[in-house]
């Protein structure tokens, strides 16, 4: 995840994030209001935000008020309930509180079914035009790693995680962690570039909960997935940047940083981000000739850690590799039918796997510096955006299954504690009385409360860092 450093892509970070908020909320509400207006509850009020609003019209032939508030994080459906004021007697059994059990559980449903149907529309867009991706082949093995114990060895393709294949590196990214939390042995098959198969397990012992920290997991374990290899060869600058100001032109070749030797670009990057505010000597070639220039790093703020940067980028000539570009990609791409079992199962998998992790952190097993804040999930919204519109709607369809199974949750203002109320009067025979809705009202008031605490407390430790 990259921090916005520029004024643009702050205004850039903070649209996406809003278009986000906003798209997802009006699906979620939409699924209350559409369910509720079929099975025959009488909608009063559908809003985006809360707060004042800036604009609200009434129209209909059953006439609902549609608002678009000053706060738009957020949104709501206001139902006719005789229990928050009179009712005339005309429209009292279209009251929701009126309803039967099971209407009144379909509505509260609703709106997580909508947030998972929108996540199976944004992967089905996806595979249907095509989603460029990058196999699961190991790259750099840090010595005596557990990675390294293990026998993973450079250019290895990872085929299976606890028996279950693996196509791509965001499948075998899940398939890392959950393996890992359950015993802390992750139990894999993979295939060498002699295309000999072997087991592979990395055995993290007790530190399984610490690697699920932000930014531990590959560090922790040793490995990293591969990367084309690229020349140390420039093809492109940041206007104004470091090595621009110091004299660098496209198409050098960096020979070596303060003595050492470069071999790829990759290797260039990892010498340069520890020296943030330092002044490093480039060797570099230019047509034949062989010049040193001294170039004052820059820093930037990545995953709320500050790193060296000099404004490059690489010029597209990739070096040889044990593999061929064409065994390390692969394109996640399906007809419109196929599409739509793809996104189905691919949906499932991510809502298992969140449901998964929640269970997990409640249990100890997981650290709760792993959920993720209004702060990072806009940082994260506004990369992918900068990125393309792929990016985008991944990101989208991701946020959207954790709204649906965050509303799940049995917490009293949230659908899944108004769900559990429901249950709990159809097992007793009569609804839950004033005294304890108000009761529990309060109470998940406190556990948001917590929870949003505990979601800052992350975002800011992870740029104060």
């Amino acid at each position: 995840m990259m921090t916005p450093q520029t004024p643009l892509e702050y205004l850039t970070t903070i649209l996406a994030f809003m278009v986000a908020i906003g798209v997802l909320v009006t699906v979620h509400e939409f699924g209350h209001f559409w369910v509720a207006r079929k099975l025959g509850i009488r909608v009063l009020r559908f809003s985006i935000g809360f707060g004042p609003s800036v604009w609200k019209r009434t129209f209909g032939k059953d006439p609902v008020e549609y608002m678009v508030a000053a706060l738009p994080l957020g949104g709501y459906v206001k139902l006719l309930d005789e229990r928050e004021g009179n009712v005339s007697p005309e429209d009292a059994p279209r009251a929701f509180n009126r309803q039967p059990v099971w209407k009144r559980v379909a509505v509260l449903l609703a709106g997580v079914v909508f947030n998972l149907l929108f996540a199976i529309f944004a992967y089905w867009v996806l595979f249907t035009a095509g989603v460029p991706t990058l196999k699961p082949v190991i790259g750099d093995v840090a010595p005596d790693s557990p990675a390294a114990i293990a026998g993973l060895r450079y250019e290895d393709q990872i085929v299976s995680i606890a028996g279950e294949h693996v196509s791509t590196i965001d499948d075998a990214v899940l398939l890392l962690v959950r393996d890992m939390v359950d015993d802390g042995v992750i139990k894999m098959r993979v295939q060498g570039v002699d295309k000999v198969e072997r087991t592979a397990n990395i055995d993290v012992g007790k530190r399984s909960r610490q690697l699920t920290e932000p930014d531990a997991l590959f560090p922790g374990l040793g490995f990293d997935f591969w990367r084309p290899r690229m020349a140390p060869e420039i093809g492109a600058f940041v206007a104004g940047g470091p090595a621009e100001k110091a004299g660098v032109l496209k198409g050098d070749e960096i020979l070596n940083v303060d003595g050492v030797a470069i071999s790829d670009f990759g290797q260039l990057a990892r010498l340069i981000e520890p020296a943030a505010g330092k002044t490093v000597k480039l060797e570099i070639r230019r047509g034949g000739a062989t010049l040193e220039l001294p170039v004052t790093v820059g820093e930037q703020e990545i995953a709320g850690k500050k790193v060296g940067r000099i404004g490059i980028g690489p010029a597209n000539r990739i070096l040889e590799s044990g593999r061929t570009i064409d065994e390390v990609q692969t394109l996640q791409k399906h007809g419109p039918l196929q599409a739509v079992g793809a996104a189905t199962v691919e949906t499932w998998n991510k809502s298992v796997f969140t449901v998964r992790m929640l269970g997990r952190m409640i249990s100890g097993d997981v650290s709760l510096k792993a959920i993720s804040g209004p702060i990072s999930i806009a940082e994260l919204t506004g990369y992918a955006a900068r990125q393309d519109w792929r990016a985008y709607m991944n990101i989208l369809a991701v946020i959207s299954i954790s709204l649906a199974i965050i509303n799940l949750l049995p917490i009293p203002i949230l659908d899944g504690g108004q769900i559990v109320f429901q249950l709990a009067e159809l097992v007793k025979g009569t609804p839950v009385s004033e005294r304890a809705l108000m009761l529990s009202q309060q109470i998940g008031m406190a556990m948001m409360l917590i929870f949003m605490t505990l979601v800052f407390y992350n975002d800011i430790a992870r740029h104060l860092n």
